[in-house]
């Protein structure tokens, strides 16, 4: 079983409704798809992998050599012990975000104009995502964005999380005593990832089994967060995915995600309900009745979030009812 492969170009020609279709169903069944001829240039992709992998070098390896979690692999081996390391994931992660310009790697060459254009294009990668995800749902175009920026109508008014999280995942001596990043669904909106097209290690939960997310040269890797399954009111679900350790190399994964701003309220699109015949206020009444999801403040999520993040995401969204 493989993970769907959409060619991004063809929405814009003939097979634009199959491909419409396409999309509709990786959103609604798998919750992740990869996209093909996207639109963002592989001159700029090549230099995206150049810079993050000599960054990792030259700024990060010999960190994580010296990391609490290195040591504690060390310490269980040498004990012989035949348990695994919990609670720990076999991950060098650092984010890059508009409000952490001053906090991004500065020692390696071009990796600080290359990250930003690459953010940049990604940015509008992902809201043309979300507005293939609005038509399909039946929600006006810009719907979701709207959402996620708190309701604002101008664009000074724009508020999303855009970052990006830039990982590696170094060889491992053990792969059976560790994992390189738990199981867990994305808190956020649309996640964008550019992951490394050699070495495996991502892995999604479909229909009770786990399969890989096969590596694809310059593929971007789109999957669906928790905010998106709430807007949706369960149409489209988060799905748990997971990435193992692997004694094959340092595996790149770059994950963008367009989050909700922290003010944004989040709730099912009111359109996305079955309509009723009763008078307008009775409609919307009746409507709220048939929501699979609360309506909550998207900063409230979070803070759930960050505690739960590796358990069951349903006691999330109950807690805030």
């Amino acid at each position: 079983m493989a993970i769907p492969v959409i060619d991004f170009s063809k929405l814009n020609g003939e097979e634009r409704a199959k491909t419409m279709a396409q999309i509709a169903n990786c959103c609604e069944e798998w919750g992740f798809f990869q996209l093909v001829n996207h639109g963002i240039s592989e001159e700029l992709l090549e230099k995206v992998k150049k810079v993050s992998s000599e960054c990792y070098k030259l700024e990060r390896e010999e960190g994580f050599k010296n990391s609490t979690t290195v040591k504690m692999l060390d310490e269980l081996v040498e004990k012989k012990s035949s348990e695994r390391l919990e609670n720990v994931d076999w991950e060098d992660v650092f984010l890059l975000s508009d409000n952490n310009h001053n906090e991004w790697p500065s020692k390696t060459p071009e990796f600080r104009e290359t990250m930003k254009e690459y953010r940049s294009e990604l940015k509008k990668l992902a809201e043309k995502v979300m507005e293939i995800m609005d038509e399909n749902l039946g929600l006006q175009k810009g719907y979701i964005k709207k959402a996620f920026n708190g309701g604002g109508q101008k664009e000074e008014e724009e508020n999303a999380f855009f970052g990006t999280k830039v990982s590696h995942y170094p060889q491992c001596p053990h792969p059976e005593k560790v994992i390189g990043l738990r199981a867990h669904t994305d808190a956020g909106g649309v996640i964008l990832l550019f992951q490394d097209e050699k070495i495996r290690g991502l892995q999604i939960l479909k229909d009770g089994q786990w399969i890989d997310v096969q590596p694809l040269s310059n593929s971007i890797v789109i999957n669906t967060g928790d905010q998106i399954e709430v807007l949706s009111n369960g149409k489209y679900k988060s799905v748990w995915h997971r990435v193992l350790a692997t004694p094959d190399g340092n595996r790149r994964s770059i994950a963008s995600f367009y989050n909700p701003s922290f003010n944004a309220t989040i709730a099912p699109a009111i359109e996305l309900v079955e309509k009723s015949g009763t008078q307008e206020e009775e409609q919307v009444k009746n409507k709220q009745d048939h929501f699979n999801y609360p309506k909550f403040v998207f900063g409230d999520y979070m803070s759930i979030y960050v505690q739960q993040k590796f358990l069951p995401k349903e006691p999330r969204f109950q807690a805030l009812q």
